[in-house]
């Protein structure tokens, strides 16, 4: 594999476009609660996929559990240039479609082993990336294409305390893959232009001589797996109200590769050279949920939550390269200054009749990325969901569920510098729309 000396790439980019939630942050890990945007998810027991959200849930059920889901992710990202400091025009800055769309799936299964004791296990993700731009875009030092996976392999227990009170922990194996290119772009810095001038009056370069905009300044392809652990609470107030909670811990992720580029040597560059050995270490943030859901009568439920995600585990990011010698020297280092930030949500559901059941619900995603620190492989920022959604009947052993949900990001200007010191101002743009499918199946 190999490692590129600017791997904020491959740190940060586990922030999705795919995803469309704050930061990195996946919240898909079912299509069940994609219709009331996920209102909820710690406190109701809709099916086996209670794994991801809350373990202690599966108390709940008396029969084993399947379910199977799938979440279409259609983003709207586009970029327009707004200023540079090298000359270009910032027209060129411009593109309409940054984030090709995506797939998030996810499995799961739960059994009660006794009365008072449940199991469960699921398959999902937590993060993920997905930001591709042209190889000869212009600013290619801080675009390029970021493609970012991850599967949590989760398997968890719960106990039954009491008739009101369960609580559940869960084992977590990570398995995350990266890949990052950083192009050079169309733009030849100042000092490396100095250079070439140079060559070229000694006759060493020809008088043409140029650095293509397509040549990888930066590349990396690898992956690691990280472990972890998740805790759920839940208390049955009465038979209408229920509240539950759930802390997932942070995960550190080791990413080890070789660092690479196709730039050529007499700039520094790697071009016909050994590939060098680097690392860095990233930590996945810690997560914590706490939900409500009560039944207003025989027809209607409401639901909320409101989740915490412990952003500020990101101070700094730094990549180390290790030199024939044994020596080693920071490639990249750069301070983050991420927030913790809140995901509130709420939402409802409706009995229509004996076969169907409606859902609707609202949240609001905040960013932990502050003004100074946005990217255009990070094009975060506040989001609203407006969702809705149902859950079908089959039989009495099976059911579907479908949703949508209807995302809007608010729209940022920020600037942006490469190595070479060029300055490049964009207007971002981010919505979606997320359409999702699951089965469900008891025996």
């Amino acid at each position: 594999m190999k490692f590129s000396k600017t791997l904020i790439a491959a740190s940060l980019a586990f922030v999705s476009a795919d995803s469309f939630s704050a930061a990195f942050q996946l919240s898909e890990q079912n299509a069940s609660g994609l219709g009331r945007a996920y209102a909820g998810e710690a406190s109701i027991a809709d099916d086996a996929s209670v794994v991801a959200r809350n373990p202690a849930l599966m108390t709940l059920f008396k029969d084993k559990q399947l379910s199977v889901a799938a979440i279409g992710v259609i983003p709207d990202v586009s970029i327009e240039g707004e200023s540079t400091n090298n000359g270009i025009d910032p027209s060129a800055l411009d593109d309409d479609s940054i984030a090709p769309s995506a797939v998030v799936p996810a499995i799961y299964y739960t059994m009660p082993y006794n009365d008072k004791v449940s199991i469960g296990f699921g398959a999902f993700s937590n993060f993920g990336l997905s930001t591709e731009f042209n190889d000869e875009y212009v600013a290619g030092q801080i675009a390029g294409e970021t493609e970012i996976f991850t599967v949590n392999l989760n398997a968890s227990v719960a106990y039954k305390v009491t008739e009101q009170f369960s609580f559940g922990i869960g084992l977590n194996a990570i398995y995350a893959e990266a890949k990052i290119i950083r192009k050079f772009g169309g733009h030849t810095p100042a000092n490396i232009q100095a250079g070439i001038d140079q060559l070229t009056q000694a006759g060493i370069l020809p008088e043409d001589y140029s650095i293509s905009a397509s040549a990888d300044a930066v590349n990396l392809e690898g992956d690691d797996v990280g472990y972890g652990l998740n805790i759920g609470l839940m208390y049955q107030l009465d038979e209408n109200s229920r509240f539950g909670f759930n802390y997932r811990s942070e995960t550190d992720i080791t990413f080890d590769g070789e660092y690479s580029n196709e730039l050529p040597e007499f700039i520094g560059g790697r071009k016909g050279q050994s590939e060098l050995p680097g690392s860095v270490d990233i930590t996945l943030p810690a997560i914590a949920e706490f939900s409500g859901s009560h039944q207003l009568d025989e027809k209607t439920g409401l639901h909320y939550s409101v989740l915490w995600t412990g952003w500020s585990s990101f101070e700094s990011l730094e990549a180390q390269v290790t030199l024939p010698t044994g020596d080693k020297f920071v490639a990249f280092e750069k301070q983050e200054q991420f927030d913790d930030s809140f995901r509130y949500s709420v939402g409802a559901d409706y009995q229509y009749n004996e076969d169907l059941l409606l859902r609707a619900g609202v949240a609001f995603d905040e960013s932990p990325v502050s003004q100074t620190h946005l990217s255009i492989s990070i094009p975060d920022t506040d989001r609203f969901w407006f969702s809705f959604g149902g859950n079908y009947t089959i039989d009495q052993n099976s059911n579907v569920d479908l949703g949508v949900s209807i995302i809007r990001g608010k729209t940022q200007t920020f600037t942006e510098a490469d190595d070479s010191g060029s300055q490049w101002g964009f207007e971002s743009k981010g919505h979606a729309v997320l359409l999702g499918a699951q089965y469900n199946y008891k025996f």
